[in-house]
């Protein structure tokens, strides 16, 4: 009897302690889809150097000046409980060159587009590790303004890379500043590329396309992407500080190219909610 003046107690501590479970779960769930509708995007420009070979044109090298845009997008999804992020990059430079006796210049082009994902591994609460992999896409050119015969060279490869990120978030003073270090590592794709003397006329018109699309990694691709930024509020804004260091080399079919690039960024940085 004793017992049963109890029970009506014990099943109201029942139901409170359900109830709060559930709004504990339904808290979480509310933040997950809060932290994935947040987006931030990044529109940087920039001027650099650039150092540019193809032996398939010329086997000089050709330096000079580099114009480079670029638009990233980040943001976090919901697989891993939240922990991973989703970033696009899209960049596109342009470049003017003359070789060292300064009687030939070049034109190169190229356009560059990533889709990554990210792991993200909380070290502090100012500090992250990031590591995912990246899909990376590249089409462009080479023009050489004293060539007769092949005159430009095509730029066209895809990879799959690995890629790493540190973010730490500091404050100097009373300002608040977020540094970022990221490197993109390709290790297996596929390229065009002629054979040497072989011109796009046997390519494209006589259908000579025997081994002129081939399997790229470390040992004939050893390329690498850098980024380092600094974002931080001036006025009103949040403004992003960049250097960008690009070296793309590969020799395939007995041609050498390389192109590396240095070059710093200004952008703005745009975060909205996703409604």
């Amino acid at each position: 009897m004793r017992h049963r003046r109890y029970l009506p107690l014990l099943l109201l501590l029942l139901l409170l302690t359900t109830l709060g479970t559930q709004a504990q779960g339904e808290l979480r769930t509310d933040s997950l889809t809060d932290l994935t509708r947040r987006v931030s995007r990044a529109t940087s420009y920039g001027v650099g150097f650039t150092n540019i070979l193809d032996t398939y044109l010329s086997p000089q090298e050709y330096r000079g000046v580099e114009f480079r845009l670029s638009r990233e997008s980040m943001k976090m999804v919901g697989w891993g409980g939240g922990r991973v992020s989703r970033q696009t990059y899209f960049q596109g430079n342009v470049g003017y060159t003359h070789n060292e006796v300064d009687n030939n210049n070049t034109v190169a082009a190229l356009l560059n587009w990533n889709y990554g994902l990210h792991y993200h591994f909380p070290i502090t609460d100012n500090f992250r590790l990031l590591a995912g992999g990246v899909a990376d896409l590249n089409g462009g050119f080479v023009y050489n303004m004293r060539n007769g015969n092949n005159p430009a060279q095509a730029r066209a490869y895809i990879n799959l890379a690995a890629s790493g990120m540190a973010i730490w978030k500091l404050r100097v003073k009373r300002l608040p500043l977020t540094l970022r270090y990221q490197l993109n590592l390709p290790l297996a794709g596929v390229m065009f590329m002629p054979h040497y003397g072989q011109s796009y006329y046997e390519i494209f018109s006589l259908g000579n396309s025997g081994g002129v699309v081939n399997f790229t990694s470390l040992h004939n691709q050893p390329s690498l992407r850098q980024l380092l930024s600094a974002d931080l509020p001036v006025g009103r804004m949040k403004m992003r500080f960049s250097y960008v260091w690009d070296a793309q080399q590969a020799k395939v079919n007995n041609i050498k190219i390389h192109a590396y690039s240095h070059v710093f960024m200004v952008g703005f940085i745009k975060e909205f909610y996703l409604l």
